[in-house]
């Protein structure tokens, strides 16, 4: 297993995405603070005067009471019971509302997603050396910084704040009662407000250091590289396989197309190639079937049945089953060598319907030798 030292490339996308699928996002618990306590405040400031008057009016038209409603004990029941909804009616936005920017400030950061895997059982958590490890980690040494930090910077704003403001404590409690109140509520919310600031820039520094740290953390080895290209892209032993056999299964169909071909080029006994070409339809000569051992055999069985021509031409049937795929065109390098082939089968065609001589024993196509799979200088290469 790649130690943590060796993870040193970036996490690649299919890595981050399934990080995501584990429930794994950058995730700013300071922000989500700035979002409760900011806009908590805010919208319980904007609300509160509303709030007041209407729990004002329910208690006045709800807490008077006359000598029919004192002597059934119901009816006080009743009367609470109204209180308690109505005044669960007149808070329940703030709550609401600070809710929803609790979620909407963890969804600017992680954005929106549902999963169910961070509840699933994780014996790790219990593995006391697995928490000693999570204890002194990376991420925990930031998050007890930045505590130590915000700490540190509310009590100094906090003692600044109440020191410079002394004497308004002192006049404060020289006024009359409806004074001092106010001026209790614009001190506190002065206070509230500096508070809050520090808390603003807490989470301006630690929402981009989230997503750094959250790259960190998904940083992958070159072997956790090498393994997911694999499970991704195939195995290549694997791949090769499933090529083969999909070669295979592709050659076993194609014996049903030799009855479209033109001729047949054998080995004579180990390769068979079906070549098939319309000169208003193809620009050159396409192999419409090919196989080796078994699937040849098939292939001049099917050839004898349909009477199609069969050559032989040991060195060209090779070079054509090396090079060529089904159903493709074959290889500028053997436009020649086929041409030959393909004028001997019209001039055995002409001859066997009447309109030309018996053509003479089938000319020997010239191919390289690099391009004969049999040949030492036997070179596969691109040809088309």
């Amino acid at each position: 297993m790649a130690s943590s030292q060796d993870k040193n490339l970036p996490a690649t996308q299919r890595r981050i995405q399934q990080a995501r699928d584990d429930g794994q996002v950058a995730h700013s618990q300071h922000l989500m603070h700035l979002a409760i306590l900011g806009g908590g405040a805010v919208v319980l400031f904007e609300l509160l005067p509303g709030i007041l008057d209407r729990l004002l009016s329910i208690m006045r038209s709800q807490l008077t009471f006359d000598a029919l409603s004192l002597s059934q004990a119901h009816s006080m029941t009743e009367q609470a019971q109204t209180i308690s909804s109505a005044a669960l009616k007149a808070t329940l936005p703030v709550p609401l509302m600070v809710s929803a920017l609790a979620v909407f400030s963890s969804l600017l950061v992680g954005g929106f997603l549902i999963t169910l895997k961070p509840l699933g059982p994780n014996f790790s958590k219990i593995n006391p050396l697995s928490g000693l490890g999570r204890i002194f980690s990376k991420d925990k040494l930031v998050e007890v910084s930045f505590l130590s930090l915000i700490v540190t910077a509310l009590c100094i704003v906090a003692g600044s704040y109440i020191y410079h403001n002394t004497h308004r404590l002192a006049v404060m409690s020289l006024q009359h009662d409806a004074a001092s109140l106010l001026m209790a509520g614009k001190w506190l919310m002065q206070g509230l407000t500096l508070m809050l600031l520090v808390i603003v820039v807490i989470a301006a520094i630690d929402t981009p250091l989230q997503f750094l740290l959250h790259r960190q953390r998904l940083k992958m080895s070159m072997q956790e590289l090498k393994e997911e290209f694999k499970e991704s892209e195939g195995n290549p032993e694997i791949k090769s396989k499933r090529r083969a056999r999909q070669r295979e299964i592709a050659q076993q169909n194609s014996v049903r197309q030799v009855e479209k071909a033109d001729f047949v080029l054998t080995n004579p006994t180990h390769y068979s190639v079906a070549i098939c070409y319309d000169d208003a339809k193809m620009g050159a000569p396409r192999v419409i079937a090919k196989g080796a051992d078994l699937i040849a055999l098939k292939i001049r069985q099917a050839a004898q049945q349909h009477h199609i021509p069969l050559l032989e031409s040991p060195r060209l049937a090779r070079a054509l089953f090396a090079h060529t795929e089904i159903d493709e065109e074959i290889p500028a390098t053997l436009y020649m060598a086929v041409a030959q082939v393909l004028a001997y089968v019209y001039q055995l065609k002409a001859s066997l319907t009447g309109l030309g001589p018996k053509p003479g024993a089938c000319p020997v196509p010239d191919v390289p030798e690099e391009l004969d799979p049999h040949s030492p200088s036997f070179q596969r290469v691109t040809l088309a």
